[in-house]
């Protein structure tokens, strides 16, 4: 196993991201931020958290549950979650967020479940790990933050202290 990001990276890497997001959305009203659930939804809660302390508490928050969207829903088995939108999502810029990019067949998902929400302005896509080489779909993110070559047989986690105890990221 080899750590790629340890806790200090993770929170510098964060802080990045949160700035780059701003750069490219600085209207509050205009902007909906959006959490895939489950894991892009604690990278959702970190952003979420220095926005509101350092940037502006005035950005939309939402959470996504793409369940009924997969692709493999008859193949595996998969718990929903809540979907939880603070508005509308018609005329907005929306970024979506993800820890980690692979496929790009969660992103895919994520593309055909907003719609039941509204029709943004524009989809955005922010994610922590954006693995290269394995791409299924031709999707890419926004803003990343590291990119990793990796084979579709490494494993890459993504891991919270409320969770895991630890906050990291490693590959194995």
């Amino acid at each position: 196993m080899k750590i790629i990001l340890n806790e200090t990276a993770m929170n510098l890497t964060i802080k990045r991201l949160c700035h780059q997001i701003v750069e490219q959305n600085p209207t509050p009203s205009q902007t909906v931020l959006i959490g895939l659930q489950p894991r892009g939804v604690h990278l959702m809660q970190r952003l979420k958290t220095y926005f509101n302390t350092h940037i502006s508490p005035n950005y939309n928050w939402g959470k996504l549950d793409i369940t009924f969207y997969r692709d493999d829903i008859k193949k595996q088995l998969h718990l929903p979650t809540e979907s939880n939108m603070p508005c509308s999502l018609d005329h907005k810029n929306v970024v979506l967020i993800d820890d980690v990019m692979f496929t790009g067949r969660t992103v895919r998902s994520a593309l055909d479940a907003i719609l039941d929400f509204g029709r943004p302005a524009q989809v955005q896509l922010c994610v922590l790990i954006n693995r290269n080489l394995s791409r299924e779909f031709p999707i890419q993110p926004d803003y990343i933050g590291r990119r990793i070559n990796t084979l579709a047989t490494h494993k890459v986690r993504v891991s919270w202290p409320e969770i895991h105890g630890v906050q990291q990221v490693a590959v194995w």
